[in-house]
């Protein structure tokens, strides 16, 4: 079983308070320790986002460990990520992220985990990897279409209701074609994908959804049902 779990935003490092979609990516991987692995490339493997997330990780069930590139923990960096239960992707610089990935054979790896089951995971970037492509601002001025790994069909547009360009911006891409019809995900929301479909989309936060995005004669939109983890 492949599994893929992209959130548009929220996690450790968005809601720290907030566990609800972290503990649902450990819940996934049905072991009672897992060991996740947290790949912050897209940051330059920003220490304060290794601290963030060792902060929430080691108070949960859980052996958590990470892969820098600029301090490799060893030369076989293949036999170092498949020996893990889940790879937990953070936000940043996609771009960045999938130039270092290719350099270093991770995406060959990352492959080679998701089809020997392990889970992947990830946030903002580390959610628009999984896919043909995705909405991104990594090259520092407005929102671009980028090409991805496409594990996943289509297109992916994270912090659709956290940042005020994110939705013109993925239907202007749409419309005039210069990105594939796809999903777009707000912040504090995780679709779970297995294989390469929707199994199952939820939320650490009440209202928060993910869409279906299309073009139609025009953009249209179907909002998805969406669980929340909380209590209401």
């Amino acid at each position: 079983m492949r599994q893929i779990i992209a959130l548009g935003g929220g996690g450790f490092s968005m809601e720290p308070e907030n566990p609800l979609l972290d503990r649902y990516i450990l819940n996934q991987a049905n072991k009672t320790n897992p060991k996740i692995c947290f790949v912050p490339t897209a940051s330059g493997d920003s220490d304060n986002y290794i601290s963030r997330y060792y902060n929430f990780f080691e108070k949960q069930n859980c052996r958590p460990s990470h892969l820098s590139l600029f301090r490799p923990p060893t030369r076989d960096l293949e036999s170092f990520l498949l020996e893990k239960d889940i790879i937990y992707v953070g936000g940043g610089n996609t771009k960045n992220l999938l130039v270092l990935w290719k350099e270093w054979g991770i995406d060959i790896f990352l492959k080679k985990a998701w089809e020997n089951g392990i889970l992947l995971a990830g946030i903002s970037a580390g959610s628009i990897c999984w896919f043909e492509e995705g909405v991104t601002d990594s090259y520092g001025d407005g929102l671009e279409p980028l090409k991805c790994m496409g594990f996943i069909k289509g297109s992916n547009c994270p912090h659709y209701d956290g940042e005020a360009e994110r939705k013109p911006s993925y239907h202007k891409l749409i419309e005039t074609n210069k990105i594939k019809p796809g999903i777009a995900v707000d912040d504090g929301v995780a679709i779970h994908y297995i294989n390469q479909d929707i199994y199952k989309i939820v939320s650490s936060r009440l209202n928060a959804k993910a869409y279906k995005v299309f073009y139609d004669e025009q953009v249209k939109e179907i909002e998805l049902e969406t669980q929340f983890l909380g209590s209401i």
